[in-house]
């Protein structure tokens, strides 16, 4: 990849980060995993890709907004499915729980 490549490969990574917080806003967790799964094929793609050599001027102060606009966002979609997924594990907890329950006492 060249350095062109690279930043619009992080930029549209951007994109996706910014959908992803918009859905975990309104738990849209279905669409959040298809984001998710996006992203992470373009993280494949620059690990396969991206060449070693430090970017410079532009594309490097491209770049590096980008990642730190991803990281807000990873922080705030974190924010909001942490409780989420809190709630999902004491559902999950408590049918766990009502089927050993069944199974000891007959249902």
């Amino acid at each position: 990849m060249n350095s062109q490549q690279v930043v619009s490969t992080y930029e549209a990574m951007v994109v996706l980060t910014e959908q992803m917080l918009a859905a975990a806003t309104a738990g849209e967790w279905e669409r959040l995993a298809l984001l998710e799964r996006q992203c992470a094929a373009h993280v494949r793609t620059l690990k396969e890709s991206e060449a070693p050599l430090a970017l410079a001027g532009e594309s490097r102060a491209r770049k590096v907004e980008a990642i730190r606009k991803m990281l807000d966002d990873d922080r705030k979609i974190r924010d909001l499915t942490m409780p989420w997924m809190a709630k999902l594990s004491a559902l999950l907890h408590n049918a766990g729980a009502e089927r050993r329950l069944a199974r000891a006492y007959g249902s």
